[in-house]
């Protein structure tokens, strides 16, 4: 007798996290789901994903409100998904309901997510569910990372996840053979959850791109995760003792690496390309002459985009990193695709006060190569490197060969001396807010944040304005 038919799990469980439209790897995953369908059974076989499938530098999910993702997922088989904050905060609730309540043909389970006008749940969310596999109960309860602040911006109210947890584990415990939380709250919440609250089998995590090989037992609780970007797939070998009535686990990460792509979610990539491209030729400006990029130095695209988010968010001044741009515009037409190719971060506007002598720091910063070249990962991010700082409302002259942070001579905001001690109102972007490059940038006070904006929609307005174009060639940063 085989290994397969003496000693093969009752279920096997198979998790994905952060994809992050990775689309190619989610057509690997496809192909290694319908592996294992095809040696264990569909009946014994549980396929979840814990969130962050979407991400909108994409074309395919871009142009067509994630539904590129919902189509591989469906094509995949998922049982059930949770959303991750780059479903929640970069789509609007009327494109999630199109997405997951028309279109997606597994459950939606998160516990923590309600419409803050109704104060339910959408149809298609649930806080809960229970899938039967070989016979087994599997209770599926969701969560994920409430950044409170940016939901309310777009009509939801978001609760503490680990009070809804404990909430539907009280309620569900008792249904189910096996219960298993699938988590888009990170590592450090994961753990603390099964420390906190009895009764949990797995939790299955994802939003810190946390990568555990093998499962960590916290009393007795299996914690697992798959990484990131779809690089690996999450499985968990389930079997159940019916006399103990407890369940067994091995788990494991399976490298994806170098699987084939399903042939059928590549088509459906193909197919989505085809159409995102053809959607984000719509052309939204055409110019006389290029506008640079430079991450490392002032350029034009930079100062227009700096004041843009100026006048967005009606502001003194405009500040915003050159590393968000990944290159210049050609003179000619300039399309949708265009504007996302060169700025595919969701990275929302702000507005802030923020203190003289933190613009004065932060612009020192902004002089230096460990700044400037700095890489960054997350919070929105999808540039390479933090790039020097683009503005407008302000004049600097500077010296470069002076020691760091005395490199600045004089400021001048709109005309007038910067004074140290004086609050000015800054339009900036969301991922200042949160301590990422220009750190002091966080110090900022009566913080308001644009949602669902995109600063690559700043920069299309910016690019209806031939004013707004010829004064991003003035120069803002003079070395004397």
């Amino acid at each position: 007798m085989n290994e397969l038919a003496t000693n093969a799990p009752d279920v096997v469980l198979l998790h994905s996290n952060d994809i992050h439209s990775r689309l190619e790897q989610a057509a690997r995953m496809a192909a290694y789901i319908e592996e294992i369908r095809s040696s264990h059974g569909a009946e014994h076989v549980l396929t979840l994903d814990i969130g962050d499938h979407m991400d909108r530098m994409r074309v395919e999910t871009e142009a067509s409100d994630g539904l590129a993702n919902i189509a591989l997922l469906n094509d995949a088989g998922y049982d059930a998904v949770t959303i991750g904050n780059n479903e929640g905060l970069t789509f609007t609730q009327e494109q999630l309901d199109e997405a997951f309540g028309k279109h997606a043909r597994f459950q939606t389970v998160c516990a923590n997510f309600f419409n803050a006008d109704t104060k339910q749940r959408p149809s298609w969310m649930r806080p809960s569910t229970i899938i039967n596999k070989a016979g087994i109960r599997f209770g599926l309860i969701g969560v994920s990372a409430a950044f409170v602040d940016f939901y309310g911006l777009l009509g939801w109210v978001v609760t503490d996840p680990l009070h809804e947890v404990a909430e539907q584990v009280k309620q569900l415990r008792s249904h189910v053979d096996v219960l298993i939380i699938m988590s888009h709250l990170g590592i450090t919440l994961d753990r603390r959850m099964a420390q906190e609250i009895p009764g949990i089998d797995l939790i299955l995590g994802g939003h810190t791109h946390h990568l555990l090989e093998e499962a960590e037992v916290i009393g007795s609780t299996h914690v697992c995760a798959a990484g990131k970007f779809g690089e690996y797939m999450g499985r968990v070998d389930i079997w159940f003792d019916s006399a103990l009535k407890r369940p067994r686990f091995k788990a494991v990460c399976t490298s994806m690496e170098a699987r084939a792509l399903q042939l059928e979610a590549t088509a459906i990539i193909g197919g989505f390309k085809a159409e995102g491209e053809r959607r984000l030729s719509r052309i939204v400006a055409v110019l006389d002459a290029p506008l640079a990029l430079t991450p490392e130095r002032e350029s034009p695209l930079g100062n227009l985009l700096a004041a843009g988010l100026r006048r967005w968010t009606k502001a003194d001044i405009g500040i915003v990193n050159a590393g968000q741009l990944l290159r210049g515009l050609a003179a000619g037409e300039v399309t949708a695709g265009d504007l996302h190719a060169l700025c595919p971060s969701p990275i929302n506007p702000c507005r802030m006060q923020l203190s003289g002598t933190m613009i004065r720091l932060s612009l020192e910063e902004a002089l230096l190569p460990e700044y400037i070249d700095k890489p960054i990962r997350g919070f929105g991010f999808r540039g390479l490197v933090l790039g020097t700082l683009a503005v407008d409302g302000l004049t600097i002259e500077y010296m470069p060969d002076n020691p760091a942070f005395n490199k600045i001579v004089t400021v001048l905001v709109n005309g007038e001396p910067l004074l140290e001690d004086k609050l000015y109102v800054v339009g900036t972007i969301d991922m200042f807010t949160f301590g990422i490059g220009y750190e002091k940038m966080k110090n900022g006070l009566d913080i308001a944040y644009y949602l669902p904006e995109f600063i690559r929609g700043v920069l299309e307005e910016e690019l209806q304005d031939t004013e707004a174009i010829a004064d991003s060639r003035r120069t803002r940063w003079q070395s004397v």
